[in-house]
């Protein structure tokens, strides 16, 4: 009798990692859940920090590049398989682990096989075979998927290039005067003042100065909304819809009285946890937006708004796979809403600046194009080299933007400064 292969008999090292990027992937695609709110679930018994991260960056490069794997396993198969097809959800993770990941191909059928019982495996071992022997390859850009080439037009091949890997690691500092120090001290690259930029992988945790709160983790362009409120000089701002909280230490750290108002009390955690790390201060409401009232008007009101998050693709590539018209109507909606709830919370001679990390119009262009208050234009020097506001005085980023230095979360930002009594 012939000896069965050891993957049909054995449950090899690196299977419970492939099994929990396999039900991310089935999350995301299926149920249209986030990476990030899938997690919990899906990863429950995959223990140690490497194997979470294994099955995080799998489940990732598979849907970075799905319409590309796809096309590699449509051209080994006589008969197309469904797009929810476990074989295929299997074969997407074996060739992301192979192609984006350098897996050894008999590593990648001993871990990845036992996903799938009786003829699904041999089906999915004979494809991946016939792959391997080809040695396929990718292209050196992803193919975005045809839905988001529909809603983004040109601007998609800007951003293409930005999603085939993630991103680096950005830094805001509290104290923007150490910025050259910790920028050599870290061997980072700084793009702004208050900024350094790391290679991606690092462990922030283990950087020095972090325990003492010289920085938290904030994307480039997530930083440019508080920004654009300068100094503070003990005046009072509200951050509206503030979870999880850059924004919130950017300002206090600017010298502003901030309150900060989310809706969710348990994402909210992570901002106390930062301020007490970076000694920091805020004052923490938790209430929903739309109806909380304020006892007086406040000297800045910032309202980053819940989106679509579809500019942070190249960090949460799931965002390519989710989002359609429905979701956008639905956020935009909202925007309308909290953008007027926010602008009556701005007293006299005050400022307002609305943003969303959303590449789409209706979250952007088409919410500041109908506010009523009096535009305050954003000037060119009040941004990072390379970076331009638009001729309304709005800020549009994308992720092919800086791209040479390693790209943008895309981003709209708009300010507004109400009249005065």
């Amino acid at each position: 009798m012939a000896k069965r292969p050891q993957f049909l008999t054995d449950t090899p090292a690196g299977f419970p990692a492939r099994r929990g990027a396999l039900k991310l992937l089935d999350a995301v695609l299926r149920r249209g859940e986030t990476l990030d709110v899938a997690e919990r679930a899906a990863l429950k018994g995959v223990d140690g920090f490497a194997d979470r991260a294994l099955a995080r960056a799998l489940a990732g490069e598979a849907l970075r590049w799905l319409a590309d794997l796809d096309a590699l396993i449509d051209s080994a198969t006589r008969k197309r398989l469904p797009d929810d097809a476990k074989p295929r959800m299997v074969l997407r993770l074996m060739l992301a682990g192979w192609l984006r990941l350098d897996t050894p191909p008999h590593a990648v059928i001993a871990t990845g096989l036992p996903l799938l019982d009786g003829g699904p495996r041999r089906l999915a071992h004979g494809v991946f075979s016939t792959l391997t022997r080809k040695q396929v390859t990718l292209p050196e850009v992803p193919t975005l998927p045809d839905r988001v080439l529909a809603r983004w037009g040109e601007l998609a091949q800007e951003i293409a290039p930005a999603i085939a890997a993630p991103p680096p690691l950005d830094l805001t500092l509290r104290d923007w005067s150490q910025t050259d120090e910790l920028a050599a001290k870290l061997g980072g690259e700084s793009l702004a003042p208050g900024h350094i930029r790391l290679p991606r992988g690092v462990a922030v945790e283990k950087l020095e100065g972090f325990e003492e709160g010289a920085f938290w983790v904030q994307d480039l362009a997530a930083s440019l909304p508080a920004r654009l409120l300068g100094e503070g000089a003990a005046r009072r701002v509200l951050d509206l819809c503030a979870a999880p909280g850059g924004k919130t230490l950017q300002l206090a750290a600017a010298g502003w009285k901030v309150t900060a108002l989310d809706i969710s009390d348990k994402r909210l955690e992570r901002l106390r946890e930062n301020l007490a790390r970076t000694q920091l201060s805020a004052d923490i409401v938790v209430a929903d937006a739309l109806e909380w009232e304020p006892e007086e008007g406040f000297d800045a009101v910032l309202l980053d708004a819940p989106c679509t998050a579809t500019g942070t693709c190249r960090r949460h590539p799931d965002v390519l796979h989710r989002i359609g018209g429905r979701h956008i109507a639905e956020m935009a909606e909202l925007q309308s809403l909290l953008l007027a709830r926010a602008a009556r919370c701005v007293k006299p001679g005050g400022r307002l600046v609305y943003a969303t990390c959303s590449l789409e119009p209706e979250e952007g262009e088409q919410q500041a194009g109908a506010v009523e208050l009096v535009p305050d234009p954003v000037n060119r020097d009040e941004l990072p080299d390379g970076l331009m506001p638009g001729v309304e005085g709005w800020v549009r980023t994308h992720p092919g933007m800086l791209l040479e230095k390693g790209g943008l979360d895309g981003f709209f930002i708009a300010r507004w400064k109400p009249q005065k009594s």
